[in-house]
């Protein structure tokens, strides 16, 4: 049995044109990455960025005013990208702006021919730059699961039509399989399947023996048949980082094995050579992360990796031909 979901036809009658949804609806193993947009209004970010993916995923997210601060447009960000011959996978989250403007927002994406989106609730406010900022949350992330998927099949969110139809998007959510409930995290991605999600990613994994036990949870209730499952990977950089992951982000399972494995790595370089430490860190971080990769492929239910490498796009590289990722598959046009 293949690992990836069976792609229905939006409700409009026609696909969405996603290279990631043609990718797993041909069964094939997905790969996507991320694009932070700058905190600025230079395109050239967003071009270079784009340059080093082009070709190693089959769609990047961009990412919206990620942890709460203030950056370039993930739509005006993701146009760049299109441009570039990446596809661009737009978060939109809750925190910003209520349901007029995220049905706005959305039918403008479409018009230039972005669909595929990933909703979100979106880090709290005081965790940015603006801290005193009023957080909207007029819906939550799965009401937005819900309202992308009515646009989709032609109607707002009050029930009104959309002139021409909706368009054909790509619905997509976020999950974490670490985050307290742990008992209740399946049930809470069986909903957003149910909702509308035909894509789920889920927060990075370092603990894959506790994703293991998950994924088999969300197997028995059948979730990964109605809805393409991506593992959240991603490449540490450091122990200090991997330290910081471990005992400071909430949701966050990062086991001790981890930590000794990127201390070891430096156990013999000098410590004063920074340069030579930075350089054997990213090493260790990316040949961890490809085991990770390889052990997550093998996981039933698994339809494909998200690769998170934070500010350092170049990772995606030799991440994905590393983990025999490369290259994509030819999934044809849309």
């Amino acid at each position: 049995m293949s690992n990836a979901a069976e792609v229905q036809d939006p409700a409009s009658g026609f696909k969405s044109g996603s290279r990631l949804e043609r990718v797993l609806a041909g069964g094939h193993f997905a790969v996507t990455g991320e694009i932070g947009p700058p905190k600025g209004w230079d395109p050239e970010v967003i071009r270079k960025k784009s340059e080093l993916l082009l070709g190693y995923v089959d769609g990047a997210n961009i990412t919206d005013n990620q942890t709460a601060i203030v950056r370039m447009s993930s739509i005006a960000a993701g146009i760049i990208a299109k441009q570039q011959g990446l596809e661009p996978i737009i978060q939109m989250t809750c925190r910003d702006r209520n349901r007029l403007a995220m049905q706005s927002d959305l039918l403008g994406a479409a018009a230039h021919g972005i669909n595929s989106v990933l909703c979100l609730s979106g880090d709290h406010q005081s965790f940015g730059n603006h801290p005193g900022a009023k957080n909207v949350h007029d819906i939550d992330s799965l009401q937005l699961v819900q309202m992308v998927k009515g646009l989709r099949e032609g109607r707002f969110q009050c029930g009104e039509e959309i002139k021409g139809g909706g368009p054909g998007y790509f619905v997509g959510a976020a999950a974490n399989p670490f985050a307290d409930p742990l008992d209740w995290r399946p049930y809470r991605l069986a909903k957003k399947a149910a909702a509308g999600a035909d894509f789920i990613q889920t927060q990075l994994v370092f603990d894959v023996e506790h994703f293991r036990e998950y994924m088999k949870k969300v197997v028995d209730l059948g979730v990964h048949e109605r809805t393409a499952i991506l593992a959240g990977v991603g490449p540490l950089k450091s122990t200090g980082m991997a330290k910081y992951m471990r005992d400071r982000v909430p949701g966050m399972m990062v086991p001790d094995f981890c930590v000794k494995r990127m201390a070891d790595a430096v156990a013999e370089v000098d410590p004063d050579d920074k340069k030579a430490r930075a350089e054997t860190w990213r090493a260790e971080g990316i040949k961890l992360c490809i085991e990770q990769i390889q052990e997550i492929r093998e996981i039933e239910g698994v339809a494909g990796v998200h690769i998170m490498a934070i500010e350092w796009e170049a990772a995606i590289k030799p991440l994905v031909e590393g983990a025999g990722l490369y290259p994509r598959p030819e999934v044809g046009d849309e």
